[in-house]
């Protein structure tokens, strides 16, 4: 007992011995204090930057103390290294996810071609159909149903191009020449005017300018003239327009040449009385309005007005040609017919032109086509109170929208249909549009906001 009591003192007084030769190992600095855990882990170094059998180079490398090294959590991985700049290719996307975005890849750019479509609802009295619901409207592009993305009954102001038909009867100009005086009381001050006359050619008689300024009240005044007279010419024998003087049984004529039948006349060879064929230019109006209006601003609604009697003959561009303009460029066409075109039953008849005639009346194909409308007046009064029944429905005009899923760049003529879930109503709108580049750029500058989701 006395061996093993001995052996337990000589262990403790080693220890003893042990903890003070540590002691006097310490400088005098204060006690340091013991760590409770280990020392981190070196920053594991960029597998980039090692090289087969040599390990990496002391720059890659980040001392466990030092304190600028980045902090690291469990799970986390190393950044990419970004290669030198003169190594990167600035013309490919950056495709690298950043982090915490994951695998997510940035979106896709695609150009779509949006497409406006205004339209006019009324019932079977021809009166406008108001609180049309965007539920109750569908649009259909080449028979396939649009997501519809604009709604809205917001009017717009106007870019009208009035075109005048200065090659009617005398009796017919007279009508209009009285009318023109309530063409301004029809638009706002936010409405641009330009005014257009056409006899053997077209003249434009101002640019732009506000619809109820007293420019346009200037050249409306300057607009008025005498119209066109009848082409009467002598037919030969001894009629009542005979005017030449003969003798010697005709051996002899033309005594006095002012009773000459060819005399002023310009267009009546070998005496044989042919009228001149008539020249009505209405294609050739339309075509020069239209390119004016072109140069408008976008936001605002596009129309052409004409005051004519709709006799189209001797114009350059063909009507095929003009419609497709009109189509492309968003521009409605709406009229007033006047003189013997707006008599009853001659509308229906013109449906049957015969070749080689002048037409009698156009202005009903392009109006439909392009989604306006053509009023047949025929007297004074009812003239007059055309342009504030067309202003009022061009204001008044619902205005649908969508994304067109076809491709612009192929530049095909693309129908266009509007349904209205109610019936017996009638609706009003463009029968299609050919689409361009820059109509598709346009029409998404100028989006809405009344969008339905």
């Amino acid at each position: 007992m006395k061996s093993v009591f001995a052996a337990g003192i000589l262990a403790a007084a080693a220890v003893l011995s042990t903890t003070a030769a540590r002691a006097q190992a310490l400088p005098d600095s204060p006690q340091a204090q013991v760590p409770d855990s280990p020392r981190p882990q070196q920053v594991i170094p960029n597998p980039t930057a090692i090289a087969p059998g040599k390990g990496t180079s002391a720059s890659t490398d980040t001392p466990a103390d030092d304190p600028n090294a980045p902090a690291t959590t469990l799970g986390s991985r190393p950044a990419a290294t970004q290669p030198p700049s003169d190594q990167v290719n600035e013309a490919a996307p950056d495709l690298t996810p950043q982090t915490g975005e994951g695998g997510r890849a940035k979106p896709l750019q695609v150009t779509v071609n949006f497409v406006e479509v205004p339209f006019t609802v009324k019932d079977n009295k021809g009166q406008l159909v108001p609180a049309i619901d965007w539920r109750e409207v569908q649009i259909y592009e080449s028979g396939v149903r649009q997501h519809m993305r604009l709604f809205t009954t917001d009017p717009y102001p106007l870019s009208v191009a009035f075109i005048i038909d200065q090659s009617v009867p005398y009796q017919t100009m007279k009508s209009v020449n009285t009318a023109l005086g309530a063409v301004q009381g029809a638009f706002t001050p936010y409405d641009t005017m330009a005014v257009f006359t056409y006899n053997n050619g077209t003249r434009q008689k101002t640019d732009f300018t506000k619809a109820d300024g007293a420019r346009i009240t200037a050249v409306l005044e300057q607009s008025k003239t005498e119209g066109r007279e009848a082409n009467f010419a002598a037919l030969g024998g001894n009629g009542p327009l005979e005017q030449n003087i003969e003798y010697n049984n005709g051996a002899n004529s033309n005594i006095d040449p002012n009773t000459n039948r060819n005399h002023g006349t310009g267009g009546l060879q070998n005496n044989t009385g042919n009228i001149p064929k008539e020249q009505h230019p209405l294609n050739d109006a339309i075509f020069e309005a239209a390119k004016s209006l072109t140069t408008q601003p976008v936001g605002r609604r596009r129309v052409i007005y004409v005051v004519s009697d709709g006799r189209e003959s001797g114009s350059k561009v063909k009507s095929k040609e003009l419609v497709k303009f009109l189509q492309t460029n968003n521009i409605a066409l709406y009229a007033t017919v006047v003189g013997d075109s707006a008599t009853p039953y001659v509308g229906f008849l013109d449906k049957y032109h015969i070749p080689f005639t002048m037409k009698e009346n156009v202005l009903p194909q392009y109006a439909s086509a392009t989604g306006g409308q053509a009023i047949s007046e025929f007297r004074t009064k009812g003239i007059e109170t055309s342009f504030a029944k067309i202003a009022e429905e061009v204001r008044v005009q619902y205005t649908a929208g969508y994304y067109s899923t076809e491709p612009f760049i192929d530049g095909k003529y693309r129908p266009v249909e509007v349904r209205v879930l109610r019936p017996g109503l009638d609706i009003i709108s463009k029968k299609g549009y050919w689409p361009t580049a820059s109509a598709t750029a346009a029409a998404i500058r100028s989006g809405s906001t009344a969008v339905p989701r």
